[in-house]
């Protein structure tokens, strides 16, 4: 398989492709990512050698470079990661998000669909078993209260301009199933965690403050709740819907893992006042914990998220994974020692 991997170089998609080249020997990766703020190459050196992968440095909104990577190296494959996604960015400029999240996206679809398709319901003999794959999240169905989920069949109801446009392109991926008979398939997933994520991000940010004795901010009262997903688990997901899902089906995939901001931030500074004590002593503090400084909340910031994918896990048989806190220890780790580095 020829496999096009959007925007491989950020945070979940740089985990996924060690992941799957390792566990399939088959598959040749071309990789375009346009290397933005949130992409980096260092995410990429454990795979910058191997032979299977081509790292192309390119926009996904650029179509006549996306249509010459499908000539080139006659993909038959898509998992588009590729997406602006910082909610905080997308208040303050919005046009980019709408530009990469929905017009990237439709010049993939249109792109995959001339190349494999001969026409609607029809596809190309040599691409019979071609799959576009689109990676989403959770924030296009809105907020939740204190109690309930969302699943599957939840009606969207985005709240900010990043989750407006990643709405946006999940139905225009699902139109192009019911139009087109093209074959697609949409993983919503909740917040995500671990290695390489952009440091601007909730978990990498109090890590970072915290190793750097700065107040760690949290917004409003820390009382937004969120589930937390493992990224490697994540991938794991990803790689079993791509090969295994039904055509034109949406699958949620959750961490099982609800932690508010505040809970988060604490359990956080819990395992840094065992990873990191002799910082404490030296700045004269009994935790990371007295750093948490409460500051202005974000505009429509939405209250909780919580997924049910029992779909997911019963159609592939995926246990759910309650290694939470290893995971975290984990993560933290790889933060420490990434900080370290940057510092020396």
């Amino acid at each position: 398989m020829n496999l096009l991997i959007t925007g491989g170089a950020g945070f979940i998609a740089s985990n996924f492709l060690p992941y799957i080249l390792d566990k399939y020997e088959d598959i040749q990766i071309v990789n375009l990512d346009k290397l933005t703020y949130a992409g980096s190459m260092d995410n990429l050196k454990e795979i910058k050698d191997n032979p299977r992968h081509l790292f192309i440095q390119g926009d996904i909104c650029d179509r006549q470079l996306v249509e010459k990577i499908f000539r080139e190296y006659n993909i038959d494959g898509v998992i588009h990661f590729a997406a602006e996604s910082h909610v905080d960015n997308s208040i303050k400029n919005p046009g980019a998000f709408i530009e990469t999240n929905v017009m990237g996206t439709f010049t993939l679809l249109e792109v995959a669909r001339n190349y494999w398709m001969s026409g609607p319901k029809k596809y190309k003999p040599e691409f019979q078993d071609a799959r576009f794959h689109h990676i989403s999240t959770d924030e296009v169905f809105g907020a939740l209260g204190n109690e309930g989920y969302f699943t599957e069949e939840t009606p969207y109801a985005p709240n900010s301009p990043y989750s407006a446009s990643k709405a946006s392109s999940d139905q225009i991926v699902r139109s192009y199933f019911h139009t087109y008979g093209m074959n697609v398939v949409t993983t919503n997933c909740s917040n995500n965690f671990g290695p390489k994520q952009h440091e601007e991000k909730l978990i990498p940010t109090i890590i970072r403050k915290a190793l750097s004795v700065e107040p760690i901010p949290i917004y409003g009262t820390g009382k937004n709740i969120r589930d937390w997903l493992y990224v490697l688990d994540h991938c794991k997901a990803i790689g079993k819907v791509f090969f295994e899902g039904r055509a034109g089906e949406t699958y949620l995939i959750g961490g099982h893992s609800e932690k508010t901001n505040l809970d988060m931030a604490l359990s956080i500074c819990e395992i840094l006042d065992e990873e990191k004590s002799q910082l404490l002593i030296q700045n004269g503090l009994k935790s990371f914990k007295d750093l948490i400084t409460f500051v202005n909340d974000r505009p429509g910031h939405d209250f909780r998220y919580a997924v049910n994918d029992s779909k997911l896990r019963e159609e592939f048989n995926i246990p759910i994974d309650s290694g939470f806190r290893d995971n975290l220890k984990q993560t933290i780790r790889y933060y420490c020692e990434l900080f370290d580095r940057s510092a020396k």
